[in-house]
């Protein structure tokens, strides 16, 4: 059976004048749907410009990118806008609210633009958040803003979850408590999360680990000792 996502060749240049700069060369992966699965490197590999072109954000030079069965990297821009709108949900690292609407009315926001929405209250109450509907960004905490972003992003029942150093911006304990949020949802729903980090020491948690470096895969396993969030320190 093919795999859910599936990157063949993927190649992604970018022209400084008359330098060629290849932010993803080469790149071949796959991931099974239902798959917790961590793509880890340092700085400046390509994890975002992978992660980019996946979610439709971004094109690549050439290669094939399937999703469900689907070559994305064939679409045109407004079928992209479709395949973003529908398919995909976006957790960053800096939550991307909007300052003047409540934490119902942010996740109503995503509900807007497809056809079968989760109810916002009831997504709420599912992140931990069922007491703070009406409260605005300012008056939530940093990892309660990040559980708003996720429950946005949880909001339009993506195909695909796509969080890029989502604890980024966030002390241990709070970061420790979204990844475990985002493990369970996994587990629950079977939405297929992929988290782009840094930080080799989240990696026990995954099913599937793909580490890149230099624009290019190095290795990806499958991880059959799989340890809760609870129990990894960093």
């Amino acid at each position: 059976m093919a795999a859910f996502v599936s990157m063949q060749g993927v190649v992604k240049e970018y022209k400084m004048g008359e330098v060629t700069i290849r932010a993803a060369d080469g790149v071949n992966f796959e991931i099974e749907k239902g798959e917790f699965c961590v793509i880890v490197g340092p700085s400046g590999a390509g994890k975002t410009t992978v992660l980019n072109i996946l979610g439709g954000m971004d094109s690549c030079t050439r290669g094939s990118v399937i999703v469900d069965g689907r070559d994305i990297s064939r679409l045109s821009p407004k079928e992209l806008i479709r395949y973003r709108r529908l398919d995909i949900g976006f957790v960053f690292q800096f939550y991307n609210l909007v300052q003047n609407l409540t934490a119902k009315e942010n996740v109503e926001l995503a509900s807007q633009i497809c056809p079968d929405p989760v109810d916002a209250a009831q997504i709420l109450e599912e992140v931990g958040l069922g007491g703070r509907l009406n409260n605005f960004p300012a008056q939530l905490s940093g990892g309660e803003q990040q559980r708003v972003a996720i429950a946005r992003a949880l909001a339009k029942r993506p195909k695909l979850l796509l969080c890029d150093e989502p604890t980024g911006a966030l002390d241990y304990l709070t970061g420790k408590s979204i990844l475990k949020l985002l493990q369970d949802t996994c587990r629950k729903s079977g939405t297929t999360v992929v988290v782009i980090t840094h930080n080799s020491a989240l990696t026990p948690m995954a099913d599937r680990i793909i580490r890149i470096k230099n624009a290019r895969v190095e290795s990806m396993e499958k991880n059959i000792h799989i340890v809760p969030v609870e129990a990894i320190e960093w």
